[in-house]
């Protein structure tokens, strides 16, 4: 089994934003699965239509380092393991939706695209509504603070009974942290929204993964830094995470022929950081082999532990 001290080291990182190419969809347009929608235009399964189609098209929602708009490009590490792996399965072209997050899955739902490439995280309440590939990166948390850290903040234990706000992503897993904690919190669209309210004082530190707040500081933020990453805690439970890729529940074809292409790339550390490292993503961002989508579907995370 994986060593957990990959949950618990810094991610300090220096990532470069390599543009892979393809561009990106109009907001309303018919996908590459054929007919008005991916998995009901066309004759055969899912995923035969995209291979013959030769692309396919994924809603993100724009957050670095998983998957972002760069000169009119999507690019980031998300896109370029379906890169990779779509086209390995004869789908040359991966085409980029932009969505607000909380539009993902109920856009997939509606065919407005054929996957979600958003590095998003695996939990039994979204697991519910759509199909999840195998872990692709595991998380940590961390928090993006005022340059100092005035305040000493460790983790979001550290805001109960502080009189401190936090500000979290809608949508994002910090968000059900802070819910679970019953903090002082603010919601924010997205990752600029987050340093924004910081910048503003309207919150006291901005929680998101470490490896996003880290892109932040590094490439576009002054005046902030981002505290050690960690794995919060729920009564008790230590709340280890993953993201995946997002399907839609009867499109098991694609789903299944992608875990295959997925299993072959995270048992190679040196291929796996071949396509993502260049975002900044290291081994530390493997998922162990115990981790898994069904594990964290359950929502019973005592086995990782």
């Amino acid at each position: 089994m994986q060593n957990r001290r990959s949950f618990i080291r810094r991610s300090g990182l220096v990532l470069s934003a390599a543009a892979l190419g393809g561009g990106l969809a109009a907001c309303s347009r018919t996908t590459s699965g054929g007919g008005e929608g991916g998995s009901d235009g066309g004759g055969g399964d899912l995923l035969s239509r995209l291979q013959d189609a030769g692309k396919i098209v994924v809603g993100f929602a724009g957050e670095a380092p998983y998957s972002f708009d760069e000169g009119g490009d999507v690019t980031g590490a998300t896109v370029a393991l379906h890169r990779e792996i779509f086209g390995e399965l004869g789908i040359a072209e991966v085409e980029g939706q932009l969505t607000d997050w909380n539009s993902l899955i109920p856009g997939l739902n509606a065919q407005q695209f054929d996957a979600v490439s958003a590095g998003m995280s695996i939990l039994p309440e979204r697991c519910a509504e759509a199909a999840f590939s195998e872990p692709e990166f595991q998380y940590t948390t961390a928090l993006m603070v005022p340059e100092g850290n005035p305040e000493g903040l460790v983790d979001m234990d550290s805001f109960v009974d502080s009189g401190l706000t936090v500000a979290t992503m809608s949508g994002a897993v910090e968000s059900t942290y802070a819910s679970d904690l019953d903090l002082d919190s603010i919601e924010v669209g997205g990752p600029q929204d987050g340093v924004d309210a910081l910048k503003s004082g309207n919150a006291d530190a901005f929680a998101l993964t470490a490896i996003s707040l880290n892109y932040l500081a590094d490439n576009t933020v002054d005046g902030v830094e981002v505290t050690e990453s960690f794995v919060q805690e729920i009564d008790g439970v230590a709340q280890f995470g993953a993201g995946g890729t997002v399907f839609r529940q009867d499109d098991t074809s694609l789903l299944d022929a992608y875990n295959e292409k997925l299993a072959e790339i995270i048992a190679d550390p040196e291929r796996y950081l071949s396509i993502v490292g260049d975002f900044g993503f290291t081994e530390e961002e493997l998922p162990p082999e115990d981790m898994t989508a069904e594990i964290l579907c359950s929502g019973d995370l005592s086995s990782l532990q």
